[in-house]
């Protein structure tokens, strides 16, 4: 069956950085969009970043821009989220996101995802 393992998040200082990985399995990885969505404490579901199934082309929330880096290693079936210069409010459980094909739905990621990881915790405070 499809699984998703995000790992990486912890506590972070202002400023620093943390990786985040998400292991694929169960499907073919080469094959579809994967995003990376936050939620931070009491609030909704926020998407961060995209990349295509080829990984010929990404997105990312203007939040984050310039900020965050997303990648994939078809090869390894994983899923990468750099993120540098964390600030307190990237505190959040961060979610890996399979989407249902090979391109990345800007404005609608929520209703094209059909499998989520579990989540990983990120914390940015002093």
């Amino acid at each position: 069956q499809v699984q998703l393992v995000e790992s990486g998040g912890g506590l972070a200082q202002p400023g620093g950085s943390l990786r985040l990985s998400c292991a694929a399995s169960g499907f073919t990885f080469s094959a579809y969009a994967m995003n990376w969505v936050r939620q931070a404490p009491g609030k909704g579901l926020e998407w961060v970043s995209g990349i295509y199934s080829d990984a010929s082309d990404s997105y990312y929330a203007d939040f984050v821009k310039g900020q965050f880096t997303i990648s994939r290693d078809n090869a390894k079936n994983t899923l990468y989220l750099q993120m540098n210069s964390l600030k307190p409010e990237d505190t959040g459980t961060y979610y890996c996101a399979k989407a249902t094909s090979g391109t990345v739905a800007v404005g609608s990621i929520i209703e094209e995802t059909d499998y989520w990881g579990q989540g990983t915790q990120v914390t940015v405070s002093s």
